[in-house]
C-alpha cells in the first residue's frame, strides 16, 4: 500500500509540473529558472533534513557518486530535454522520455545484473505504444527532418542521463543510504554544474516577479523536486528501476487528462486506445496475479 501511495504521488505530481512549466517561460531564461528551482530545492531539503536530524554523514566515495548522480539527475538531462524541445515537438519528447522504462531495464542489467520480469516488459512495450498512439498527430506534424533527428538525439541522451541517475541511487539505498539525504547533496552538485554552464553560455540570471512565475517556480521547487524525485527514488529502491521508471509513461497521459479540463483537450479515438493501452500496462506491471496462476507459474519448467 505504501508503494502504491509513492507511485501515486510521483505520477499526480510529475503529471501536473507541465502547467508550472508552461508558466516559467517567458522573460527569464530557461537555464536560469532551472537553477532558481533546484537552488530552492536544495535548500529546502537540506533545511529539512538539518532541522529533523535526518541529515546522513557520506563518505568521499558517496559525494562523488552524488556528484555523478547531480550531473545526471539534476543537471545535463534537463538540460539535454529543454534544448532538445527547441528542435522536436512536445509529444515526441514525452514518447522519448517514456523510454525510461527500456532505459532502466537495460541499464538494471548492466549496472546490477537483474533480469526483468516478462510482465515488465510485456507492460512497458503496451505502454510505450499507447503513448505513441496518444501523440501520433503530433509527432507527424512536422515530418521528419535533421532537426527532428537532432532533438531526438538530444531526447534520448537526456533519458540515458535520467536513467543513470535512477542507477545511482540504487546503488546509494543498498548501501543504506536514504533518497533525501543523497538527493539534497546532488542537487547542490547538480546546481553547481548547471550554474557553471550557464556562465559559460552567458545565460542572463534575469528574475520575474510575476506571481504566476513566483507560484510556478515554488511548485516545481518543492512538490515537483523535493517530495516527487524523492517519492520516485524511493519507489526505485522498494520495486525496481525498471518497474519505478513506468511512472514516466504514466505523466503525459495524466497530462492530457488535466489539460482536457485546463485547456479543454479534445480526444480523439486514436488518444483514447493509447490512453487504453497505457492503463493496460500499468495493470500488467502492477497488478497481483491470482494465486493459482502464481503456483502454476512457479511449477512450470519454463
Amino acid at each position: 500500500m505504501f508503494n502504491a501511495g509513492l507511485y501515486l504521488a510521483t505520477v499526480l505530481i510529475w503529471g501536473t509540473t507541465w502547467i508550472a512549466i508552461k508558466l516559467q517561460l517567458g522573460d527569464v531564461a530557461v537555464q536560469a529558472s532551472i537553477i532558481y528551482r533546484f537552488i530552492l530545492a536544495g535548500c529546502a531539503m537540506f533545511l529539512i533534513l538539518l532541522i529533523s536530524r535526518r541529515l546522513q554523514k557520506l563518505d568521499i566515495q558517496d559525494h562523488l557518486f552524488c556528484v555523478l548522480q547531480g550531473a545526471c539527475l539534476f543537471s545535463f538531462n534537463f538540460y539535454c530535454f529543454y534544448t532538445a524541445t527547441g528542435y522536436i515537438s512536445s509529444g515526441l519528447a514525452s514518447v522519448i522520455f517514456s523510454m525510461a522504462t527500456v532505459m532502466n531495464v537495460i541499464n538494471n542489467r548492466i549496472w546490477f545484473g537483474t533480469r526483468p520480469t516478462q510482465r515488465t516488459l510485456i507492460g512497458s512495450v503496451t505502454g510505450l505504444t499507447g503513448i505513441t498512439l496518444l501523440f501520433w498527430p503530433e509527432i507527424t506534424a512536422g515530418g521528419f527532418n535533421q532537426d527532428v533527428l537532432f532533438g531526438a538525439s538530444l531526447g534520448a541522451l537526456g533519458v540515458w542521463l535520467f536513467s543513470s541517475g535512477n542507477m545511482v541511487s540504487v546503488r546509494h539505498q543498498k548501501k543504506g543510504l536514504r533518497p533525501p539525504s543523497t538527493n539534497a547533496w546532488s542537487i547542490f552538485y547538480g546546481v553547481m554544474i548547471l550554474g557553471i554552464t550557464a556562465i559559460i553560455q552567458g545565460v542572463e540570471f534575469s528574475f520575474s516577479s510575476e506571481p504566476q512565475y513566483l507560484w510556478s517556480l515554488l511548485y516545481l521547487a518543492i512538490p515537483g523536486t523535493v517530495i516527487a524525485f524523492t517519492t520516485y527514488l524511493m519507489l526505485v529502491g522498494r520495486i525496481g528501476a525498471d518497474k519505478a521508471a513506468y511512472s514516466t509513461v504514466m505523466f503525459p497521459a495524466v497530462a492530457l487528462t488535466v489539460s482536457t479540463f485546463y485547456e479543454g483537450y479534445q480526444w480523439t479515438s486514436l488518444a483514447a486506445a493509447g490512453f487504453a493501452l497505457v492503463m493496460l500496462g500499468n495493470v500488467m506491471i502492477f497488478a497481483r496475479l491470482p494465486q493459482w496462476l502464481q503456483k502454476d507459474r512457479v511449477a512450470s519448467p519454463c
